[in-house]
Order: structure tokens, then C-alpha cells, then sequence
């Protein structure tokens, strides 16, 4: 790891040439000459070289003041002159010859140090492994994994049905989808349980306002449904036609509503699930565990609120257990019960509890991990027969396993400090437990224990 250049470090490095042959001569943060030198240097030589042919630096941009009050939905104002940068669409002629006199700036200001960019770019790109791919997750007979190819910015998603040995299915090309693009992102995507439909989410403004597009998996089609100023966050009914989304609100970004879109039909007919009031509170839709429910979750600093649907038939969201300040909840469904990760009553370190599956109320809940104040828990993943919990102790990450007969172990690890948490494990019905591992002298590692 490089660290952070500052003033400081500049004025103890080297300021001649002499100067980069004595190491002496530079003080290295972090112990890593061998990476810092060789920079300081090139820039210090970019420098002197620059500075002995120094042409009258270019005047900066100014950008004008418009005086203009700002008023927030709770009756505070403020005042902002440059409120008239702001352009969501991007059109205004005034803005952009702002931003491109900033731009032009900027290039003849750092033109003398282009071959110095250059140079530490091939270095840093020459340690990238290039064509790299992601540990492959099984899920409904598919094994999904994302790869790289050298020379390209974004990833393949693929998928390969049975094992890996099968023939590859490229789910989506991301390059070719940004390609003549000068920005795109792929959000959430999620596969219809029946395995032929994508739904995913893109972005190519940068504004974080998605469109949903979805794609037939068995012809390559690209279907012509979109649904626009969204979030990137989509699950499936069980019907495989119907896909809940959330809305944004356009000015705010906000994630203010739950709709359901039918494939072939309009998205303005489009049914209101769900409407959030309180812009205190973020949302989004997913899925339990045993895929019985679908689920609003929605979460702001100091409270939590679930609300759940029959997957299968999904027509009316039901409350888990109503918002309440200072208590925050986060839940799952799995082997007949919710299983819930609660800081209610007092415990600041979060429990476990569980509840029906037919719950609207705390007073259903039943604690099944007692709150310790020694041990933080972060997570729980359940598994037939078994439960893995995150937990953080002593400053330190771990995993503890909950047997179904009461048995109770921890995932172990050979070094005195690391980093251990949950990886992907999209199906509950494996004795395989994935958990990704790195430590000061362990490079980032996912394991797999039985």
C-alpha cells in the first residue's frame, strides 16, 4: 500500500537530483521506499525540468455568483451563489462552458506532468491481474460467477448450468453495453426463479438514477420493457412475469416507493406497492432465505421496519414488527420462523431472536442468541442444520457455527490478527460454508469448510 503523499513528506524528500541516489536524503512513509522514492523522484525530475522552461501559468476559471436561497423541507435556508452549477439534465450552455474552461484549465496546468502519469499508470495497471474472475456461487443448479478479459475495463457476468465444465453463458457483456458510453454501471440483477429472465439495473449518466432492463435468457433477446428513475435494486415474484422495484424521488434521490412491473405491460400502469413519508428512512426489496417471502426492508439511523409478502402471491405486505425509535431489526426467513438480528431491549451488541411466520409484533419475538456484551454480532447465515454467525470480539472478526443439536464451534484461523467475515452462500441446502479471509501477510481469500 502507498501512502499518502502530504506536504510534509514533499518537504522531506528529495530536492535535487543529487538528492534521489541518497536514501538517506527522503523520508519514507509507511517503510516503503522501494515505491515511494522512485515517485517522489519522478516527480521532483518532472519538476526541475518543467520549472527551467516555465511558460506564464494559465489564468484559472472564475466561476460567477448568482445569489440564490436554498430551502430545506424543514423551513431552514440557506444562501448558495453557485446553486446555478447545479444542472440534473446537463444542458445548461452556461454550466458546461464552465465546466469545460475548468477542464482545459486543469489539462495545461498538469500537461508537463503527463509522462509521470503515464509512467505510474503502467505501473499500476502491469500489477493488475488482468483477467481475473470471481470464486464461483452455485444457485438453483447454475453456477454464476464475474470475470474479467485483459484490456477491458468491465466485467462478464456469466453463468454455467451443472459445472463449470459446462458450456458458458454470458448473462451480460458489460463492455459491449458501455461501449461509446463515457460513463456506465450495472447495479442489482437477479434471475427469475425459473431461471430464464434477467432483470438488472444501469446507469449511464452517473447520477444514480437506473433504468431497468431486462433480457430472455434462453434466446439472447433483449426485451423492450424499461423503467426508468429507479433504483438498482430488483427481485422476482414467483411468477416469473412480475418484478418489484423501488422508485427514487427525482430531485432527492430518495428511494420513496415499492412498485411491481408485469413483463408487456405498461410501466406507467405500474402498481404502487408501497410509499415511504418519512425521507428519514432508506428501502429496498429482497427475498427470505427459503424463498416463502418477499420483503420491504426499510432502515434510518436509529429504527428499522420489515414488511413481508407471500412470494407466490404477493398482493399485500404485512408489518413484521412497527418502527420504533432506538430499535433496529434486520430479518430473515428459514426452517418455518423469522430469524432476527435485533438491538431491542437493551442489547446494544445485537441478539438473535425469532418469531412466526406470521409475526406483526415484538411481543412475538423469542431470544434464541443472548445479547453479550463482550461479542458484537454483525450477521447470521442459516443453513439446514446449521447457522453461521458474524460476530466481532477483542477487536477481532469471527465466525461462530450453531449446530442444530446444540453443538457450537468457531471457524479458526492460524494468525494473532485478521480480517474473517461471511462470502456468498446463496443456497441454504450445502454442508459448505464460504468465508472470505485476509490478514496483514494473507492476501484477500475466500475458503470453503465443510
Amino acid at each position: 500500500m502507498i501512502g499518502a503523499v502530504t506536504n510534509d513528506t514533499l518537504a522531506a524528500g528529495p530536492t535535487t537530483a543529487a538528492d534521489c541516489m541518497d536514501t538517506d536524503a527522503i523520508a519514507f512513509p509507511r517503510q516503503e521506499p522501494y515505491l515511494v522514492k522512485p515517485v517522489l523522484c519522478l516527480l521532483v525530475a518532472s519538476l526541475m525540468t518543467t520549472s527551467a522552461h516555465a511558460a506564464p501559468a494559465p489564468t484559472a476559471p472564475d466561476a460567477e455568483k448568482h445569489p440564490h436561497t436554498v430551502k430545506a423541507p424543514f423551513g431552514a435556508t440557506r444562501s448558495d451563489d453557485y446553486y446555478w452549477l447545479r444542472d440534473d439534465k446537463r444542458e445548461n450552455p452556461a454550466m458546461l462552458a464552465y465546466l469545460n474552461a475548468e477542464n482545459a484549465y486543469t489539462d495545461t496546468v498538469m500537461a508537463p506532468l503527463k509522462p509521470l502519469e503515464d509512467t505510474l499508470y503502467k505501473e499500476i495497471v502491469a500489477r493488475i491481474k488482468q483477467d481475473d474472475a470471481s470464486v464461483p456461487a452455485r444457485e438453483r443448479g447454475y453456477w454464476y460467477y464475474t470475470r474479467f478479459e485483459t484490456g477491458k475495463d468491465y466485467p462478464i457476468q456469466a453463468r454455467r448450468k451443472g459445472s463449470m465444465e459446462s458450456p458458458e453463458e454470458i448473462l451480460l457483456d458489460i463492455n459491449a453495453m458501455a461501449a461509446g458510453k463515457g460513463y456506465f454501471s450495472v447495479g442489482d440483477m437477479d434471475v427469475s426463479q425459473d431461471n430464464h429472465l434477467l432483470a438488472w439495473a444501469e446507469d449511464d449518466v452517473g447520477r444514480r438514477q437506473y433504468v431497468i432492463r431486462f433480457k430472455d435468457l434462453r434466446t439472447g433477446e433483449v426485451l423492450p420493457d424499461r423503467i426508468e428513475n429507479v433504483s438498482p435494486n430488483v427481485v422476482w415474484a414467483d411468477d416469473n412475469r412480475t418484478l418489484f422495484y423501488v422508485e427514487n424521488d427525482p430531485e432527492t434521490l430518495l428511494t420513496v416507493r415499492v412498485k411491481k412491473h408485469v413483463l408487456g405491460t405498461p410501466v406507467a400502469s405500474d402498481v404502487l406497492v408501497y410509499e415511504e413519508k418519512d425521507d428519514s428512512f432508506y428501502m429496498g426489496v429482497g427475498r427470505s432465505r427459503d424463498d416463502r417471502f418477499l420483503t420491504i426492508d426499510l432502515h434510518s439511523t436509529v429504527s428499522s421496519e420489515t414488511r413481508y409478502a407471500p412470494a407466490a402471491d404477493p398482493q399485500a405486505f404485512t408489518v413484521l414488527a412497527p418502527r420504533a425509535r432506538d430499535v433496529e431489526y434486520d430479518a430473515d426467513h428459514f426452517n418455518g420462523r423469522w430469524v432476527i438480528r435485533t438491538n431491542d431491549a437493551g442489547a446494544t451488541n445485537f441478539k438473535i431472536v425469532t418469531a412466526p411466520s406470521d409475526a406483526t409484533t415484538r411481543s412475538q419475538w423469542k431470544d434464541w442468541v443472548a445479547h453479550d456484551e463482550a461479542v458484537l454480532i454483525e450477521g447470521v447465515e442459516l443453513f439446514d442444520g446449521y447457522s453461521a454467525i458474524a460476530e466481532r470480539s477483542n477487536g477481532l472478526e469471527r465466525i461462530r457455527l450453531l449446530f442444530a443439536d446444540g453443538r457450537q464451534e468457531y471457524v479458526k484461523a492460524d494468525e494473532p490478527a485478521y480480517s474473517m467475515g461471511l462470502a456468498a452462500n446463496p443456497e441454504h441446502d450445502t454442508p459448505w460454508l464460504r468465508y472470505a479471509y485476509t490478514s496483514l501477510t494473507t492476501p484477500t481469500t475466500t475458503y470453503e469448510l465443510n
